[in-house]
C-alpha cells in the first residue's frame, strides 16, 4: 500500500494524540510528544488541526508532524517505521515541494528523530544540520525530592497567575488567560498539569506545564519559565523538581525536556534537578530551495 498524507481535522486530533502517546518509550530517540500538540492547542483546536500532518499506510499512521511556526515541521515516526524507506522518501518529497502543503518555499527546518532514515535522506538532499539542542531525562522510579517552595496546581481561578508568569518569563510571549483556557480544553490536557511556584513572600516566581503520555511512558515539561525579576535564586530548579514529582504522580516513567544547547543556564538548571543529558539533536535545515517545483 502507498503512503497517504493527510490533515486530520479537528475530529481526527484525538487519534493523532493517542498515536503519539503510543510512540513514547524510554530509551527511544526524543521526538514530537503529545504534550507538544497540547501546548500548541493554546491557539485553539482549529489552528492545531490545521498545523498537523499525518502519513499513513493501509489506514495506520506511520508519521505525524506539527507545523510549529513558520518553516518548522516537527516529526514523530512510529518506532518500527524509522528506517522505512518508502515512508522516508515520501516525507522528503513532501517537505521539499511547497505544493504538497507541508513547508513553504525558502528557509525551513525539519525536526525528526535522530537515527531515522529521513534524517539521512534530507542530508543527502542538501539539508544541513541546524543549531544543537540538548534533551535531558530524569528517571522517575524513585521519589523526587521536595522542591523547597510552595507549589500550586493552577486551575481556572489561577489562570491569570499562570499566564502572567509565562509572559514575565519569555520575552515576546503572547500567552493570555484565554489561551490558557483554550489549551486546557484540548484532549492532551486530560493528562497534564500547570504548576506555579511561590516564594516566601507569596509571589509567583516560576511556572511549568507538564504533559503525561500515559502510565509507564515519558512525560514532557513544556514550557518551564522563571519570572525575570526572580532569577538566580534557585526557582528554576525548584519548579523543575515539582514538575518531575507531578509527572511521577501521573504515572510517567521519566521526565524529558529539550533546550537549546547554547542556553547553558537552562541546561545547568535541569541538571541540578537530576536530569541527565542525552546526546544532542539537530534539526535538518534548508537555507533556500532553488529547485522549486510542484509535481
Amino acid at each position: 500500500m502507498a503512503i497517504v498524507p493527510g490533515v486530520p481535522g479537528v475530529d481526527g486530533l484525538s487519534r493523532v494524540v493517542d498515536v503519539l502517546r503510543e510512540w513514547q518509550h524510554d530509551g527511544a530517540p526524543v521526538q514530537l510528544h503529545p504534550g507538544d500538540l497540547g501546548w500548541f492547542w493554546r491557539f485553539g483546536a482549529e489552528a492545531t488541526a490545521a498545523a498537523v500532518r499525518t502519513w499513513s499506510r493501509d489506514g495506520r499512521i506511520l508519521a505525524a508532524g506539527l507545523l510549529d511556526g513558520p518553516g518548522l515541521l516537527r516529526l514523530a515516526i512510529a518506532p518500527d517505521a524509522r528506517r522505512d524507506e518508502e515512508l522516508a522518501r515520501r516525507l522528503v518529497e513532501d517537505v521539499t515541494h511547497p505544493g504538497r502543503g507541508v513547508l513553504p518555499a525558502g528557509e525551513a527546518n525539519v525536526e525528526a528523530p535522530m537515527g531515522a532514515l529521513v534524517q539521512d535522506l534530507l542530508a543527502g538532499d542538501g539539508w544541513g544540520a541546524d543549531e544543537p539542542w540538548t534533551p535531558l531525562r530524569r528517571d522517575l522510579t524513585e521519589p523526587v525530592p521536595h522542591p523547597g517552595v510552595r507549589i500550586q496546581v493552577a486551575g481556572p481561578e489561577q489562570a491569570h497567575v499562570r499566564s502572567a508568569v509565562q509572559r514575565a518569563s519569555f520575552d515576546g510571549s503572547t500567552f493570555t488567560d484565554e489561551r490558557w483556557h483554550a489549551m486546557v480544553a484540548g484532549s492532551p490536557y486530560a493528562e497534564a498539569r500547570c504548576l506555579v511556584a511561590y516564594d516566601e513572600r507569596g509571589e509567583a516566581v516560576a511556572a511549568v506545564t507538564v504533559w503525561s503520555a500515559g502510565p509507564g511512558r515519558p512525560g514532557l515539561l513544556e514550557p518551564m519559565g522563571v519570572h525575570r525579576e526572580h532569577r538566580g535564586r534557585g526557582h528554576g530548579r525548584a519548579i523543575t523538581l515539582a514538575a518531575a514529582a507531578a509527572l511521577r504522580q501521573l504515572g510517567s516513567s521519566s521526565a524529558i525536556v529539550c533546550t537549546p544547547s547554547s542556553n547553558a543556564a537552562a541546561v545547568a538548571t535541569y541538571a541540578s534537578a537530576g536530569f541527565r543529558r542525552l546526546p544532542e539533536t539537530r534539526d535538518r535545515h534548508r537555507d533556500t530551495d532553488d529547485r522549486l517545483s510542484t509535481p
